[in-house]
């Protein structure tokens, strides 16, 4: 019999990738330009903030203007559920294939 589903091909794989990069990139890009307009940090210092928040570290700076501390504080958060989505965005593939291999049975075709 002819299989139920065939396994993804490399293009959704790599599709999925990009999507993730893509995401990460854009998170990245918001909190370079929040700790550059906001708390008045050099572009590689906001940079490097944007991408120790990003990756769950924390900050290196100190937050010197009240509205960097509210962008600090909802970037974080924000940055969590960018960080499960592009997670998400990025197993999507291989999950995809493991539910059709578990629940894929010849005896149940008809």
């Amino acid at each position: 019999m002819k299989p139920l589903h065939r396994p993804p091909h490399r293009r959704a794989y790599v599709r999925a990738a990009l999507i993730a990069a893509g995401v990460i990139g854009a998170a990245l890009l918001v909190g370079v330009c929040g700790y550059r307009f906001l708390n008045g940090e050099s572009w590689i210092d906001a940079l490097v903030d944007a991408a120790m928040i990003l990756g769950g570290m924390g900050p290196v700076a100190p937050l010197t203007t009240p509205a960097a501390k509210l962008f600090a504080s909802f970037y974080a958060l924000a940055s969590g559920l960018v960080l499960i989505g592009a997670a998400a965005i990025l197993l999507a593939p291989w999950l995809h294939l493991l539910l059709h291999k578990l629940h894929a049975d010849e005896k149940d075709v008809e």
